[in-house]
């Protein structure tokens, strides 16, 4: 029988909501590879463009708990850096992650990532999930801060 599992993370960053938004959520399948090719090996569009609708496919690196996942985004509202996509994957029947970056008082912003997953393996597998995506983060706020004028 499958279960349904959720998480939820919470991150706070010295990186703009609107930078790191478009680093982590819309330039994601360009950086990943280049920053953390242990989480994700390769990705490519598999129809869209970028929007509403849009599917990629991620080759995955050893670092997260399936060789390959399909995402697709679901909602997306650049502006307010919020979006929800559903993530296709092996042992898992239906992932469905919201992400919204809001801004603080010192310039950073506050990331919430909310994760829910239904499948006989979800539980482990997502939680799994859950710390390579804090690393994600991690990685790409470094990242930012060392390179100032990136995705301004």
């Amino acid at each position: 029988m499958a279960s349904t599992n959720s998480w939820t993370l919470e991150l706070e960053s010295q990186v703009s909501a609107p930078r790191k938004f478009r680093a982590t959520v819309m330039d994601w399948h360009n950086l990943a590879p280049k920053l953390a090719p242990h989480i994700v090996d390769s990705a490519h569009h598999v129809e869209g463009d970028g929007g509403v609708g849009s599917v990629r496919h991620y080759k995955c690196g050893s670092a997260v708990p399936f060789n390959s996942m399909k995402k697709k985004i679901e909602f997306l509202d650049v502006d307010k850096c919020e979006c929800k996509y559903t993530i296709e994957c092996d042992g898992v029947e239906t992932s469905t992650w919201n992400i919204k970056m809001k801004p603080t008082a010192n310039g950073g912003s506050v990331a919430t990532v909310e994760c829910t997953s239904k499948g006989v393996e979800a539980k482990d597998m997502m939680l799994k999930a859950k710390d390579s995506a804090a690393e994600m983060f991690k990685t790409v706020e470094a990242y930012l801060i060392a390179n100032p004028d990136a995705y301004n």
